[in-house]
């Protein structure tokens, strides 16, 4: 997480190091919002990430100089509280390597762009986005993650906020019980 609001933010040098225990194979994933190309440049230079992920406003042209200018996929996080939203999966889909699904965040000032334990009404996914490569967020814990699957048939999952026992602290056991129940799907 590298946006400084966010209670999760890391410093790129925290992410090398957390990068270094990681076992090949597995994905290492930077979520930005809105950055330039010298926050970009500053975090890969320290922390070899395998994909970035775009959690504001960028438009597809700002996710293909990403991905040109870095040489790596690039997820694009689309915020979602109704059916219009989805109008702009086929711009972003020929873009990405993968699109998040995610609650849109409450209209507040200090609101986040994600990680605001938000869901969104997932009978909006039952018949797919439109595209293979997606992930579905926003308010998921171990109580729901389930059901949100079954109704969106998403293949893959994001949790934040609902392994937490305070903003931005991680629980072990919330995130061995959210494994338990996503393993059991």
């Amino acid at each position: 997480m590298f946006y400084p609001p966010s209670p999760r933010a890391i410093a790129p040098d925290e992410a090398a190091a957390l990068i270094d225990a990681v076992p090949a194979g597995i994905e290492r994933v930077g979520l930005f919002v809105d950055p330039d190309d010298d926050l970009l440049a500053a975090v890969l230079a320290a922390a070899p990430l395998s994909m970035i992920q775009l959690h504001g406003h960028e438009p597809p042209e700002r996710v293909d100089a990403i991905r040109a200018r870095f040489g790596l996929p690039v997820m694009k996080a689309l915020a979602v509280a109704e059916a219009g939203d989805l109008a702009a999966v086929p711009a972003y889909a020929p873009h990405c390597a993968w699109l998040l699904f995610d609650a849109k965040p409450p209209h507040r000032a200090d609101a986040l762009p994600g990680g605001n334990a938000l869901s969104f009404d997932w009978r909006l996914l039952r018949d797919g986005p439109g595209v293979t490569r997606w992930m579905l967020a926003g308010g998921l814990d171990a109580g729901n993650v389930a059901e949100a699957v079954r109704l969106t048939g998403a293949p893959a999952v994001d949790v934040s906020s609902g392994v937490e026992k305070a903003k931005g602290v991680k629980d072990p056991a919330l995130i061995a019980a959210f494994l338990r129940v996503v393993a059991g799907l």
